[in-house]
């Protein structure tokens, strides 16, 4: 197949399920190589996600490297067959990729968990809060980036609306319910949208209040479920932008740490209250 020119993060994700199925193996880029009748090139080119691959041939792959799991087979070769242009293609040009691979996680998403520190999650965001956040970038935007980022992080909402939307759970901690952007009144009326989404079926938002403590403090982190555990994936936020982990350990770390904050955090209608009382506070 041809080298794709800009594999998204699903893409490479395909081509890295490949190399860690290789390895498991036991195999090396010339043992495969043979075993499957091409050449190293070849397979590293796909399993970096340049060269695009086809549904059969991750079957074929997986056979001759004797991968057990046949339900991780099914959701591999599924995501390979792939070939959806969606929505965030529109915005390709004027917004980074790490921000189309962040929408294209949620919608493939079969559940999603995040905890946020200073913002609201930017599924749960009104718009009017959405533009006093990009408002503090970092150099400033310009009036025309600003429209597009604000879109964009609108039609992300979207995801919420589907016939079968993800499961969401939404931690958020005290700090994030009380920083003011865009001043009192902006920071009132997003509470007051918060608490509509949290009456929706899929959603489920708990507060960590202060005197609860934090595991692991850092950036915010989303946990997006993949259809079998294998092809799940952690986003985090940094300073050049979103930042994909795949890695089974880290994974398994990014769980135990959700788990420890969601122990931590409000049960949702105390959650609902603690919000209530925040918005309608003088």
């Amino acid at each position: 197949m041809p080298p794709r020119k800009s594999p998204t993060a699903r893409q490479r994700r395909v081509g890295t399920e490949l190399r860690k199925m290789r390895e498991h193996a036991g195999l090396t880029l010339a043992e495969a190589a043979t075993l499957l009748g091409t050449d190293r090139t070849t397979i590293s080119n796909t399993e970096s996600g340049r060269f695009g691959v086809s549904r059969e041939r991750v079957r074929a792959w997986a056979s001759h490297y004797a991968c057990p799991d046949a339900s991780y087979i099914d959701a591999l070769a599924s995501m390979a067959e792939e070939r959806i242009s969606g929505w965030w293609e529109d915005y390709r040009g004027d917004l980074s990729g790490g921000a189309l691979d962040l929408s294209e996680l949620e919608h493939h998403a079969v559940a999603l968990r995040s905890v946020q520190i200073m913002h609201m999650p930017g599924l749960l965001q009104s718009e009017e809060y959405a533009r006093a956040v990009f408002a503090e970038a970092v150099p400033p935007l310009e009036p025309a980036t600003l429209r597009r980022r604000l879109s964009h992080r609108l039609r992300r909402r979207d995801v919420l609306d589907r016939p079968t939307p993800p499961a969401c759970t939404f931690l958020i901690h005290e700090a994030a319910l009380r920083m003011e952007f865009g001043g009192r009144g902006v920071a009132r009326t997003q509470r007051a949208y918060l608490l509509k989404e949290m009456e929706r079926d899929n959603v489920e938002v708990r507060v960590i209040p202060f005197g609860a403590g934090f595991p692991n403090a850092g950036s915010s982190t989303l946990y997006a479920y993949g259809p079998v555990p294998q092809l799940d994936t952690v986003q985090t936020d940094t300073p050049t932008g979103p930042a994909f982990l795949d890695a089974d350990t880290r994974l398994a770390n990014y769980r135990a740490v959700l788990d420890r904050t969601q122990e931590r955090a409000l049960t949702p209608a105390k959650s609902f209250d603690f919000v209530h009382k925040l918005t309608h506070q003088a």
